[in-house]
């Protein structure tokens, strides 16, 4: 069995796999019992097995397999609300197309027959997936380094709580573990006496049941960020980053995307933007836009378009952040903040090129003084275009202090790192959920 460290999508994949397989066998083992034929029917099947995954996909029936521990109440009750929402979809679609009457798989009773046993199988699969059925045991993980490094790499680990916390212990514990095992020794150690008695007994063992690392590469794959706390100086030059490689196709496809998907976006939501604008003049008869200077590629400053979501303050008032319950934000204004409408106009930022759909949010250049002399490596964040939305915006909280701008610089570095068209796809699809949802802040 081959040493395995969770990647925290890999069930969500396998979760969606095994759900697609599961409502097709459903489908087919109906179909022998009822005397209609699948023909003509193709086109409600698509409906319904897409319906079924997006809305288990928005209703976090997915998610759930990243939580430490699985309420299965909770799991119940996210698999029943996407069963009804998926049977109101599908009838929502039939008042709409009004197909003809021998489109049978539409019926009530035929959805209801197909969608519960589904469920049914949803819900085994979870349960299984959640005690380790059809997948590897998870490998300890174990930390062998200083104090002071452990320390700071275990505090990286309790700020992402759903992830596998390492073990922190000496060389000679370390030796008594048993595999699976993935051991993240630090560089400082390797220079011991102690570390080559480790490599000796390690290297006697079966490789495939062990993976020899360091805290920071365990972080990485681990956390999917990269905690400046754990990083030397220097560390990943200018021309070491993904992005600025020499015509770079990915790059090239970025910045294509960006003009085109802007210009797309702004053309539908325009209406929106037009009925927004007119609920922020009705309710204080202030200004509708919002025109600030932030910081953007290589530390250029730029103006930055939002929509008003606060009550007009003075010019003179000092620089502050926002915090929950900012009695500062305007009754229309938190509802665009959770919807993220008021992000809206910086489409017009991205079309001029001084934003991109996906990248490191942009910040306001006075509070960056201070995140700059607290936090280690923090402009290597101007290193590519500010986004609307990003890596960090999509896994971290809102930043409200020196700690948060922190956490959500390590998601920054690590975008920054690995930037990949798949990347921003990624970030892309947790964005739309977030909108969906309304859960933004």
């Amino acid at each position: 069995m081959k040493v395995s460290w969770r990647n925290p999508r890999r069930n969500l994949f396998l979760c969606a796999l095994l759900d697609l397989l599961g409502m097709l066998v459903v489908l087919l083992g109906l179909v022998s019992i009822w005397p209609q034929p699948l023909r003509g029917q193709e086109l409600w099947i698509v409906i319904t097995v897409v319906a079924y995954l997006l809305l288990g996909w928005l209703l976090g029936t997915y998610t759930v397999l990243g939580w430490p521990r699985l309420s299965r109440w909770t799991l119940m009750q996210r698999l029943g609300l996407c069963l009804f929402t998926t049977l109101m979809l599908v009838a929502i679609c039939r008042w709409v197309i009004n197909p003809s009457l021998d489109v049978w798989l539409v019926y009530r009773s035929r959805q209801v027959s197909w969608l519960l046993p589904t469920t049914i199988w949803s819900l085994m699969v979870r349960v299984g997936l959640r005690r380790g059925a059809l997948q590897s045991d998870d490998p300890k993980l174990v930390l062998v380094a200083p104090q002071d490094e452990a320390h700071k790499a275990l505090m990286a680990w309790q700020l992402t709580p759903t992830r596998i916390m390492p073990s922190w212990m000496t060389s000679e514990n370390a030796v008594l573990q048993e595999s699976p095992l993935v051991l993240a020794v630090s560089p400082r150690v390797r220079h011991q006496p102690e570390y080559r008695q480790l490599l000796e007994e390690f290297e006697q063992r079966d490789p495939r049941q062990y993976s020899l690392t360091t805290p920071l590469a365990l972080a990485e794959r681990q956390l999917e960020r990269i905690p400046p706390a754990l990083l030397p100086e220097p560390w990943l030059s200018y021309l070491e980053i993904p992005w600025n490689a020499m015509f770079s196709p990915q790059r090239q496809l970025k910045r294509v995307s960006d003009v085109l998907l802007a210009l797309f976006l702004l053309a539908v939501t325009s209406p929106l933007v037009i009925l927004a604008a007119t609920l922020i003049w009705l309710e204080d008869r202030g200004p509708i836009f919002y025109v600030q200077e932030r910081s953007g590629w290589l530390g250029q400053p730029f103006k930055v378009l939002k929509l008003r979501t606060m009550k007009v303050a003075s010019s003179q008032a000092p620089v502050s952040w926002t915090l929950p319950g900012d009695q500062r934000i305007t009754r229309v204004g938190a509802w665009l903040r959770r919807s993220r409408l008021d992000e809206l106009p910086q489409l017009v930022n991205v079309v001029l090129g001084d934003m991109s759909l996906i990248g490191p949010r942009p910040e306001r250049p006075e509070l960056e003084l201070q995140l700059e002399a607290s936090i280690p490596h923090y402009r290597k964040r101007h290193w590519m275009r500010p986004g609307l939305s990003g890596w960090a915006q999509v896994c971290a909280p809102y930043a409200a202090s020196v700690q948060d701008s922190e956490l959500k610089l390590s998601y920054d570095l690590y975008y920054l790192k690995y930037f990949s068209t798949w990347l921003d796809l990624l970030i892309l699809f947790r964005t739309i959920k977030t909108v969906l949802k309304v859960a933004g802040r």
